[in-house]
């Protein structure tokens, strides 16, 4: 086990030949690298000795150079799996956790979670070693868009076949992020409509502003054959390197420092570009805020210099912070927006700040991060659906589920880890998958099955797939127990289609998911105590021709704690009793919903 374990090591640290003894004796016994463990077959790894010419006046890696490096691993891996052709559509949010100084080394790692019609979402993880200590930071995590291209005929990407519980989790969720970036836009837009931008520009001191124009930046690329790659395109990470520099000059403008980039914020390609192409970036500072700015950046393109039309191939918007020599971020001087056009940049980018947020700490938290009741915010609903959805996803592709017991055809499961001990009910019911999603996601027809359901308000249909509910729950415990209450938030998802890709693809659920969420005029009450789910719900597989599988799902919280522990310890059957219940509730309304299921 101990070569084994050097050898799984040696992927990421053989560069070196002065390593440990351990591992120069797991080489020579296996040369040729025979004893690793299962590996996804898209998986792509680069390793990069940082040197001089890669790194800025710091010392430090460029940014630029490390997007052109995850844009070639990733590009790889999106090769390896279509077998033809790709190119770079998007890359979404990028967080820098850690900065990279000569000498170190970069690790990136690339595999696809996801092919859809013609384009798949990679995973990109970039970690850095310290060869004299072998010590290892994270670096950053991306996921990037590739679109499949072949000249002959039309792409249809084969499927991803899942293996790993890690595998299984992203590749369920996946399809939730692209949802998510499909609706983007429209959250920008829906944010500026309905919310007030807050800002005090009429209170600031004008002396200590700067004037937005004084940062603003052009710089002129002519494509030439090192800049273009295998195909012929100008290569995408070389595009985002270029942008990434006109970004740093304009920041550096504002600070007359020397800015330090955090986070990067989507990267969208519009059309492609080619050798022969003379490329315009354009930056500008579009808002300051205590200790960090944003800057934008967008990327024209023309082929002679008589042409009056320039192609938009690329915007993204990047956040600098200036770092003191203990790096801590200093306090920056505000801008002053010029112009319409100014105040549109201003007070877009405090939206983004505020959409910025929502994803790093409702969308890429870990789950033991969230807090159990989020404000419900419209402007974080794209997020918080996100988040309810991929909660129960990831829950339910976990493989260390136990099997506890199994009465009346109803299998109970169990899941214990640090935090949190989960359930999980299963039962097959002869009934069409799609009526039975309608019932389920209804929540305002629980209380017909489910007697810890008094009653059910519905008090806010967001959209056709979200729903915020008002559930009244009655008297469980003694004489002194109260009702109880919950603000639940419940989204639904059909089974993504993912484009008629080729290959055999892993079944998906209909998924009903739920979670607590706190709103202004449902307020807690003395007269009730206030109950919160963190993470449950169904998902249903179609098992044949009017034949469900049902299962339910709940990540118990402390207060439902003694109650679960009861019934998972056999002392009650309240659980398979309920879930019965719910059986005979779904073959009863069988022929119900003929009608409603001309919608779906």
């Amino acid at each position: 086990m101990q070569n084994l374990g050097a050898q799984l090591r040696r992927g990421f640290t053989s560069v070196f030949s002065g390593r440990a003894s351990r591992k120069q004796a797991a080489r020579a016994q296996d040369p040729v690298g025979t004893m690793e463990t299962y590996r996804n077959p898209t998986e792509v790894q680069m390793s990069q000795l940082v040197l001089l010419c890669h790194t800025n006046h710091r010392g430090e890696l460029s940014v630029g150079q490390l997007l052109k490096w995850i844009d070639i691993t990733a590009c790889l891996s999106a090769e390896r799996h279509a077998g033809c052709p790709c190119v770079t559509a998007s890359v979404d949010d990028i967080y820098f956790e850690h900065t990279i100084r000569t000498g170190q080394v970069v690790y990136i790692k690339a595999k696809v979670n996801r092919a859809f019609n013609s384009s798949m979402e990679v995973g990109i993880q970039v970690t850095s070693e310290d060869p004299c200590t072998e010590k290892q930071w994270s670096v950053c995590k991306a996921l990037a868009t590739f679109v499949a291209q072949r000249e002959s005929s039309k792409v249809k990407l084969k499927q991803i076949l899942p293996l790993t519980e890690e595998e299984k989790v992203e590749y369920s969720v996946a399809a939730e992020r692209r949802r998510m970036r499909l609706l983007y836009t429209d959250t920008i837009q829906d944010l500026l409509a309905k919310s007030v931008i807050q800002d005090d520009l009429e209170r600031r001191d004008c002396s200590k502003m700067v004037p937005a124009e004084k940062t603003r930046v052009e710089s002129v690329e002519l494509v030439l054959p090192p800049h273009a790659n295998h195909q012929g395109n100008t290569f995408g990470g070389q595009i985002m390197a270029w942008m990434e520099n006109v970004a740093t000059i304009a920041a550096g403008r504002l600070c007359q420092g020397h800015p330090t980039l955090k986070t990067i914020e989507m990267f969208h390609f519009r059309g492609p570009s080619q050798v022969g192409d003379r490329l315009v970036l354009k930056a500008i500072v579009n808002n300051a805020f205590k200790n960090s700015m944003e800057v934008g950046v967008c990327v024209e393109a023309y082929r002679q210099e008589m042409e009056s039309c320039r192609r938009h191939l690329n915007s993204a918007f990047m956040t600098f912070v200036v770092l003191d020599e203990e790096d801590q971020p200093v306090t920056l001087p505000w801008i002053q927006p010029q112009g319409e056009e100014g105040e549109r940049r201003y007070r877009e980018a405090s939206a983004r700040k505020k959409i910025r947020l929502d994803r790093k700490y409702i969308v890429s938290c870990k789950q033991a991060e969230v807090p159990l009741s989020v404000p419900w915010d419209p402007s974080n609903q794209v997020y918080l659906s996100y988040n309810n959805v991929s909660s129960l996803k990831m829950l339910m592709a976990k493989d260390t589920w136990v099997l506890t017991s199994e009465i009346n055809k109803i299998k109970l499961y169990t899941l214990e880890d640090d935090k949190f001990l989960s359930f999980h009910l299963e039962m097959t019911v002869y009934t069409d998958t799609t009526q039975a999603f309608l019932l389920l996601s209804d929540l305002s027809r629980r209380p017909e099955w489910d007697k810890h359901y008094q009653s059910v308000e519905l008090v806010q249909q967001v959209d056709e797939d979200d729903a915020i509910y008002h559930v009244i729950s009655p008297i469980l415990g003694g004489a002194d127990s109260k009702p109880g209450d919950f603000v639940i938030l419940a989204s639904r998802r059909k089974p993504c289609d993912s484009g008629h890709s080729s290959g055999p693809a892993p079944r998906e659920p209909f998924v009903i998911a739920l979670r607590s969420v706190t709103l202004p005029t449902h307020p807690e009450t003395p007269e009730r105590t206030r109950g919160e789910t963190l993470c449950s719900g169904f998902c249903l597989w179609k098992e044949g021709d009017q034949q469900t599988k049902v299962s339910y799902y709940n990540q118990a919280t402390t207060s439902f704690l003694n109650y679960v522990t009861t019934n998972v310890s056999g002392l009650s059957s309240e659980f398979i009793t309920t879930f019965k219940a719910c059986e005979q509730f779904l073959l009863d309304n069988k022929s119900e919903l003929a009608l409603s299921l001309q919608s779906l």
